[in-house]
């Protein structure tokens, strides 16, 4: 498919990778102890920090997978943005407080404040464990239609490698490079440029699609309306797909409680803000704009569609990768066949942007819940240069990691699954024990360990039945055959918090001092 790219796509892509190595290198003159590496000094802008929260969440398999929803459905994904919108607005006005009280590292170390050593270690292995395995999972995902638009030889690395393994390296080694010299700083100013660049990417296509289809907008509407594909409403309780106003209203609301709340990934940039009002105005910030972004993809989607009942495709759909369907392709061959040069080469760095912000800050987030979490505590007498130096070289360890998992991802079927619903194995237990630390510390922390486990051993029972429908087993008949991935945080949260306190009525917490 490379031979679609015109000398100017090439400059465009190769001119940003390495714009944004040199973004790295620039600030990694200032990296000289963990609060620079992690907090970037607490003196990142909240605006900035709010770009670089809504990049981290959109990777390369949102900006191709939310067109490729709406091409084959509907707007029905909308549903799950309200509940997106409403969650950081109350961790804005409830959450914000408490990790500014001190200077923290991490939420788990919230955990440790109220609840002790054990909720805090637990919590900070769910994360280093599922952090990897779903970032793995999205790097995988997100090279099969890289891999379609860079081509084989360069993918493949000049013949040296399998193509999807050259596609893995190529993401997770250009992002290790900025992540381990220039720290959080780093991954959040190149966040901030990466999230421009799929927004505009984004901006661009569903201004320039109309302009291909006689009629123009209005022609589009008309067809997409008659067809049901501006259907965004669905008022049905339902445990199984499709979307519902309930999975984002209740689901998509702890959903994302728990993913900017209780999860190191994005609370680590809200941690690098000044002040409890630049922490709020960021998640606020992330609120605005992420309605919107998520928006222009499902109508980038729906133009798609409309444009394709008239326009013959240029080349075929690839087949269907493990798990991946052929329309999941949509957006990925667009780009390549409908778009002049210079411009292709732009929405394909969109597309690198998103796949290289939700890398580097997954490393950073990794390396800093391993060194502040569980090295420092045990090192108590280390020097800053050490743990530094550790800090770096642990961003090197999750790199290999990362490459290592989505190279056995593979392997997987039912991989797209696999990657939207990974991370709601721990989301229930990560929000719980945070919820049960900070307004119910008086179950105390064997409570709060029980209900961990419980809701982690609950979840995956209920989980791979749902990726794996072969497996499935009859009760599961009883929630509609299979639990849609919205539901999993809201359900593993009841599941902690409910055997936290079955625990604390069974086994007392003894007295203690700390109110």
């Amino acid at each position: 498919m490379s031979g679609y790219f015109s000398t100017g796509d090439w400059i465009v892509i190769v001119g940003y990778l390495a714009g944004v190595i040199a973004l790295g290198l620039w600030f990694g003159r200032d990296q000289h102890t963990t609060r620079d590496y992690f907090l970037g000094g607490r003196n990142i802008p909240w605006w900035g920090v709010g770009m670089s929260i809504v990049a981290t969440e959109t990777s390369a398999l949102t900006i191709i997978g939310v067109p490729a929803i709406a091409y084959g459905g509907n707007l029905m994904f909308i549903q799950m943005i309200i509940g997106y919108v409403i969650a950081r607005v109350l961790l804005a006005i409830v959450m914000v407080p408490h990790y500014m009280k001190r200077e923290i590292y991490s939420p788990y170390q919230l955990l440790e404040q109220h609840l002790g050593a054990g909720p805090r270690k637990l919590a900070g292995v769910f994360f280093l464990f599922l952090d990897t395995l779903s970032c793995g999972v999205r790097v995988y995902v997100a090279c099969i239609p890289i891999r379609l638009m860079l081509g084989e030889t360069v993918c493949s690395l000049g013949g040296l490698v399998h193509p999807i393994l050259g596609a893995i390296l190529l993401f997770i080694v250009l992002s290790l490079v900025y992540t381990y010299i220039g720290g959080v700083k780093a991954v959040i100013w190149t966040d901030a440029v990466q999230f421009f660049l799929f927004l505009v990417g984004g901006l661009f296509a569903l201004f320039y699609i109309p302009t291909l289809i006689e009629g123009g907008w209005g022609e589009v509407f008309a067809r997409a309306d008659e067809a049901g594909k501006l259907a965004w409403l669905n008022t049905d309780f339902t445990f199984s797909a499709p979307f519902n106003l309930w999975m984002g209203l209740l689901g998509g609301t702890a959903l994302v409680l728990s993913t900017h709340g209780a999860e190191q990934l994005i609370v680590q940039r809200v941690l690098a803000c000044r002040d409890v009002a630049e922490g709020r105005k960021a998640l606020v910030f992330s609120a605005v704009i992420i309605f919107p972004l998520f928006v222009i993809f499902l109508l980038v989607g729906t133009l798609l569609w409309v444009f394709y009942q008239t326009h013959p495709l240029k080349i075929p759909l690839p087949e269907g990768s493990p798990g991946i369907k052929s329309v999941d392709f949509i957006f990925p061959v667009f780009m390549i066949t409908e778009v002049p040069g210079i411009l292709r080469g732009f929405l394909i760095v969109a597309i690198l942007a998103a796949a290289m912000s939700s890398i580097s800050s997954s490393l950073s987030a990794l390396a800093s819940v391993s060194t502040m979490d569980f090295i420092r505590p045990r090192l108590k007498n280390a020097s800053e240069a050490f743990l530094l130096r550790f800090s770096k070289y642990s961003t090197i360890f999750w790199a290999i990691m990362l490459v290592g998992v989505a190279w056995l991802t593979r392997e997987v079927t039912f991989v797209l699954n696999v990657a939207f619903s990974l991370r709601g194995l721990t989301s229930g237990a990560l929000l719980g024990s945070l919820i049960i630390a900070l307004f119910w510390r008086r179950l105390g922390p064997r409570a709060a360990v029980a209900g961990m486990a419980a809701s982690a051993l609950v979840m995956n029972l209920l989980y791979w039945p749902a990726v794996l429908p072969a497996s499935r087993p009859w009760w599961l008949a009883t929630f509609g055959g299979e639990i849609f991935w919205p539901w999993f945080t809201l359900i593993g949260t009841g599941i902690t918090l409910g055997v936290a306190a079955l625990f604390a009525r069974i086994r007392p917490p003894p007295p203690s001092p700390q109110a």
